[in-house]
């Protein structure tokens, strides 16, 4: 889950205290969800998924399909 947060964020270019600014968090507990050092909460997973238009279990790689859910 770690690598592929990390990988949406550099895949639409933004930094990682823009991300932090969208959740309304520090950019270094932001930097601790990509490194693995800290779980990312429900809620956050939620708003992760719906920024990046795909589904939770995309995220948690649960699946490779990066589609959301209908």
């Amino acid at each position: 889950m770690f690598q592929r947060i990390r990988s949406l964020r550099e895949d639409k270019d933004l930094t990682q205290k823009q991300l932090a600014d969208y959740l309304q968090i520090h950019q270094t507990t932001y930097s601790d969800y990509e490194l693995g050092h800290l779980n990312v909460p429900a809620d956050v997973l939620i708003k992760l998924s719906d920024f990046y238009k795909t589904s939770v279990d995309y995220i948690l790689n649960k699946t490779d399909n990066p589609e959301p859910y209908k």
